[in-house]
């Protein structure tokens, strides 16, 4: 929840903040799918399209994916089922690294394109919301028990186990 509830000051404040010729040519805010339409107009559409599935789909999906696992965590489940649940599990903690991407742009950008009186970039208060959305999203797939999966497995009986 503490991920979702970040997630929306994500994507309504400002990411980055740029002014040129010390405010004279004009300020801007850019939020993250501001940026994409921005991205997309000038023509860098595979960028555009990175930063989209990266900013807005999968975080979408880790909160989808996470929210499904806890809802079905202990139930009953067949052997299939459960390891499409590890699955998605797994997926998410490997997700959960590149989600990031974001903060590391707006922060290479920051520290590179510092010209002074041409153009500035500075974040915006949605780069510290997308970063504890991120990281409270890590958190939740990490300390997920994944013997939650499971558990709601039927043991075999005795036959079983000696045929095998």
């Amino acid at each position: 929840m503490a991920g979702l509830i970040f997630y929306i000051p994500a994507n309504i404040l400002p990411m980055l903040k740029t002014q040129t010729l010390a405010g004279l040519h004009g300020n801007s805010e850019a939020t993250i799918l501001g940026g994409v339409v921005d991205l997309m107009h000038y023509g860098n559409y595979g960028v555009a399209a990175i930063v989209f599935v990266a900013s807005i789909i999968v975080p979408i999906g880790k909160f989808i994916v996470i929210a499904w696992l806890a809802r079905v965590a202990g139930r009953p489940a067949t052997v299939e089922a459960a390891h499409t649940r590890l699955r998605a599990l797994e997926a998410v903690e490997f997700i959960g690294r590149w989600s990031m991407i974001d903060v590391f742009v707006v922060a290479i950008l920051s520290a590179l394109v510092q010209l002074g009186f041409v153009a500035t970039i500075h974040p915006g208060p949605a780069a510290v919301s997308f970063a504890l959305s991120v990281a409270f999203t890590m958190l939740s797939a990490q300390s997920f028990d994944p013997r939650l999966i499971w558990r709601g497995l039927p043991l075999r009986d005795r036959k079983d186990r000696t045929a095998a």
